[in-house]
């Protein structure tokens, strides 16, 4: 065999024997150049119910405070003015019954007077009115990662965004 012929085989049979060994190799797990391919990625959310004291300002109308609770002061001035008007009519007992009746129309009507008036004695303030809403908030803790190797489809939780494909080592994604 000429020198020729003797490094032409010594070449051929190298390369047969790399070509084994790194089919051994990859057969055991040697993926250090493999890649997993990323076909989904979708972020992983947490959503919770938080309180929150929520308050403005209201206007709202108030009623005086009433001095004369029982409108006694009313009562008394109508029945006086209404005994002097029905002191006016008849005469001899007559006159007696229409004072009397006058009196007591006269302090029923002085009573309804100055109980309206104090109804419609009111102000105008602003108060602070306060309550409790929950409101839902949603925060981020992850993404959910869909892959796929050895033509199966996996999926796994990852703090980031992992982009188009995974390391791969022996025969595991590397998710760090």
């Amino acid at each position: 065999m000429n020198n020729s012929a003797t490094v032409a085989l010594a070449v051929v049979g190298t390369l047969a024997v790399v070509g084994v060994g790194y089919a051994g190799f990859q057969a055991m797990g040697g993926d250090a150049d493999r890649y997993a391919e990323v076909v989904k990625v979708e972020p992983a959310t947490k959503s919770y119910q938080e309180p929150e004291q929520r308050c403005e300002q209201v206007t709202v109308q108030r009623q005086k405070p009433v001095k004369d609770e029982h409108q006694i002061a009313g009562s008394a001035i109508g029945a006086v003015v209404g005994g002097v008007i029905g002191h006016q009519f008849g005469g001899g007992s007559g006159k007696d019954a229409a004072t009397a009746a006058g009196a007591i129309a006269g302090g029923y009507a002085g009573n309804k007077t100055q109980e309206h008036m104090q109804k419609s004695n009111t102000y105008t303030t602003t108060e602070e009115r306060c309550q409790t809403v929950m409101n839902t908030r949603t925060e981020k803790n992850g993404y959910n990662v869909t892959y796929r190797l050895d033509g199966q489809t996996h999926t796994v939780r990852m703090d980031d965004e992992p982009g188009d494909r995974l390391p791969v080592d022996n025969g595991k994604v590397v998710t760090d």
